[in-house]
């Protein structure tokens, strides 16, 4: 069995390389929220310019920005989910 002063610093790492985790998880997470501002600013601007366009193709643009709200509802999602996960593993480590 290893002795108790292996285990901590074993433990130590693995909390290390956990946080490390959530370090790049939050970044990410970040930088996503970065670009999703970006993208509806495109959307608000594109908006503007609706009116101008024929039904046709603002029919199809609209199912198109619906298609993209699900998939970025579903990756945002997702992130939470891998978020909590990895929180959990974090906290859930025994001493």
């Amino acid at each position: 069995m290893p002795s108790s002063e292996t285990i901590i610093k074993e433990l130590a790492k693995n909390n290390i390389s956990l946080q490390k985790v959530t370090i790049k998880l939050v970044e990410n997470t970040d930088k996503l929220n970065k670009r999703i501002d970006k993208l509806l600013g495109i959307f608000e601007e594109a908006s503007k310019h609706v009116g101008d366009v024929d039904t046709d193709k603002v029919r199809q643009l609209t199912m198109k920005l619906d298609n993209l709200l699900d998939q970025n509802r579903d990756l945002a999602k997702g992130l939470l989910l891998l978020e909590k996960y990895v929180r959990d593993k974090e906290f859930s480590t025994p001493l």
